[in-house]
Order: structure tokens, then sequence, then C-alpha cells
């Protein structure tokens, strides 16, 4: 009976659970969605942060869409698709840090009750993401990843309103550069996490 009861709960955390498909739909549309509320707010109102968390949505809701993609697939395949998708954490890191030292080069300074009702509202998507996603968090290296996303998000959206706090008490784009930096070490760092455990994972996967 404990067996039995052990086997049923490992299902339900499974990638195949029809519930994760469900969530991740759901995952992609809400990402989309604040890419696009993002991706406008943070070229209005010059805030390097806000552009690099409008990327970052726009990244989740391709990580997601690939998951979905794999779902059914073999260990190999899904462990490849993370290791695609780990890189490309990594690589939204090195643009942001690359973005943050244009802006910094362009001088000019953000629009703090911008960067703040919107990093307010992205905080909200993101929480709600990550909760759906938590059960999930210690799957895979795909699932993984997608967990990883949601949570960095949800720590970005704080830090984006942190730095709006900052811009507005200071004058300065200061603050909001130095988050934007801060969400791409954390992309990098995620980013690599994954593709460690996604290259164990390749090598473990049983032969086809």
């Amino acid at each position: 009976m404990s067996a039995h009861h052990n086997h049923n709960h490992a299902d339900t955390r499974s990638a195949s659970n029809p519930r994760y498909r469900k969530i991740l739909w759901a995952a992609l549309v809400i990402n989309l969605a604040m890419f696009g509320v993002e991706i406008g707010a943070g070229f209005q109102s010059g805030s390097t942060s806000l552009l690099a968390d409008a990327i970052d949505f726009f990244g989740d809701a391709a990580n997601y869409g690939v998951s979905l993609a794999v779902l059914s697939a073999g260990a190999l395949l899904r462990a490849r698709a993370a290791l695609i998708k780990g890189a490309c954490m990594m690589g939204f890191g090195l643009f942001v840090l690359g973005r943050a030292a244009w802006m910094y080069a362009q001088g000019g300074t953000p629009e703090a009750l911008t960067m703040g009702s919107i990093g307010l509202l992205a905080l909200a998507a993101n929480v709600a993401v990550a909760a759906m996603l938590y059960a999930w968090r210690e799957g895979d290296a795909n699932m993984r990843g997608v967990w990883l996303c949601s949570r960095n998000d949800a720590i970005g959206n704080i830090a984006v309103m942190l730095a709006a706090l900052g811009v507005a008490a200071t004058g300065s784009a200061w603050p909001d550069l130095l988050v934007a930096s801060g969400m791409a070490v954390l992309a990098m760092a995620g980013g690599w996490s994954v593709v460690r455990q996604a290259r164990d994972e390749i090598r473990h996967a049983p032969a086809t």
C-alpha cells in the first residue's frame, strides 16, 4: 500500500501530469502578455531593469513553449532541450549586462513611477506562475529550468521596485543599472545550474 501511494505521488509530480501541461500553457500566456506590457513601459520610462525584465518574460515564454513541446519526449531529448534553455538564460544575462553598460554611457534618468507600478504588476504575475509551478521545482533539468525562470523573475520584480525607489530618492540612474546588472548575474547563475544538471542527465540517459 505504501509503495503504491509513493508511486502515485511521484506521478503527480512528473512532467506527464496533465495539470503540469495546463500550468505551462497558463504561464506561457501570462509571460507573453507581460512581455508586451513591460517592453512598452521600459522604452517609455527609459528603465534598463524594466527592459531586462521584459526580455526575460519573452525568454520565459519561449522556454515554456519548448517545455510543452518536449513533455512527452524521452529523457535524452528533454535534457538536450534543458541544455538549450540554460544556455539561453546565460545569454540573456550577458545581453542585459551589455545593455546596462550602453545605458550608462548614454546617461539619463528613468521614470521611477512607471518602474514601480509596472514592477508591482509583474511581481503579481510571476508570483502566480511560481506558485503554480512550485510542486515541480525538484524535477528534471527541464522542469527545474522552468521553476528557476519563474523564481528569478519574482526576485527581479522586487528588485525593480526597489530600484524605482532608489531612482526617485537619488534622481540617478544608478539604482536601475545596478538592479539590471544583478538580474543579469542571477540569470547567468541559474542558467549555469540548469546546464550542469542537463549535461549530467545527458551522460546518464539510456541509449536509444
